[in-house]
């Protein structure tokens, strides 16, 4: 396959867990995949030690804690002169036994400034590039959590606390400290990460409002299964590193592993049952390979347009679009 033949796909967070397998079973079947990660080394070993197809991947550096890191990247990719087909928003920090926020690099809570901010920004310059795509369908899918659902069983569980954004006070006042929450109440890291997941479906929803019908871009959401194995958990206590795969294998059903939800994702940027915009996609509580997909519900708070317009109002002033 010729160089300007082949799909391109941006993929962040690609040089460990569900984006490399991601980036691993699209480069093997001839996308032009764009690995936009942190740590270069880290990634080139990755993209090594599973043999990827050297002239079907391209490491990137991208810092989404870092908004100055995301218009660089933009900058990158646009003097490459790659097109793009697909973008998938992967990368997450998930920091449980923090006591007091870390800041990113322009002052904001980092997880909600990684995985929120940085996308929100990411997305909207990228926004552009998607609508020139030559495929007539560009794609860009944001990954989602069980865990910022309440209709989901994963989502019932209220510990330390469910999602919830108030009325976007914290955003309101600025983000800056010693506000960390989006709600602008007392800091509590596992929330601050729920929130931010909550963030990415609105966003998402969103953008599927303002953009779809006049661009052809479909947005969507995916979660592939509980990855209990990921970096992602790599924050936590080490027994709960342990025990929570043998949970999810063996009482839950819903442990995925990470080849297995890698593909899932690849399927969703590559196949044609999932050109459908504005829309959830899940694989429910089971493991099996040949487990069908289908649209999940969502949350009454991811189905709120007010808040939707409201988070991308502020987020916009946060990361300065507007």
């Amino acid at each position: 396959m010729e160089q300007n033949q082949k799909s391109t796909v941006v993929i962040t967070g690609a040089s460990s867990g569900v984006g490399l397998q991601a980036a691993k079973a699209l480069a093997q079947t001839g996308w032009d995949v764009v690995m936009a990660c942190r740590d270069l080394a880290k990634s080139q070993a990755a993209a090594t030690a599973l043999e990827m197809p050297k002239e079907n991947y391209t490491i990137m550096l991208l810092d989404l804690a870092d908004l100055a890191s995301v218009r660089q990247f933009v900058q990158n990719f646009r003097a490459s002169g790659k097109s793009l087909n697909a973008l998938v928003c992967n990368a997450a920090v998930y920091l449980p036994l923090l006591k007091e926020p870390l800041r990113s690099a322009d002052g904001y809570e980092l997880s909600v400034a990684t995985n929120h901010l940085g996308h929100f920004l990411l997305c909207n310059l990228l926004l552009e590039d998607l609508q020139n795509s030559p495929a007539p369908a560009p794609r860009l899918i944001i990954l989602g959590t069980v865990t910022a659902n309440p209709k989901e069983l994963g989502g019932k569980i209220p510990i330390p606390a469910p999602p919830d954004l108030g009325e976007l006070q914290g955003f309101e006042a600025g983000f800056m400290a010693p506000i960390a929450m989006i709600d602008g109440k007392k800091f509590k890291p596992g929330k601050a990460y729920k929130d931010s997941k909550l963030c990415n479906v609105l966003t998402m929803r969103e953008l599927h409002r303002r953009y779809h019908e006049s661009t052809g871009i479909i947005f969507s959401c995916l979660y592939p299964g509980c990855v209990a194995t990921t970096g992602l958990f790599r924050n936590h206590y080490p027994l709960f590193q342990k025990l929570f795969p043998l949970f999810q294998k063996n009482i839950t059903g819903g442990y995925v592993s990470e080849e297995l939800a890698g593909e899932r994702v690849a399927e969703v940027v590559a196949e044609p049952q999932y050109n459908r915009s504005g829309v959830y996609w899940s694989w429910g509580n089971r493991q099996q390979k040949d487990r069908q997909s289908f649209v999940q519900e969502i949350s009454n708070e991811a189905s709120d347009d007010r808040k939707a317009k409201q988070l991308w109002e502020l987020s916009s002033k946060l990361v300065k679009l507007v």
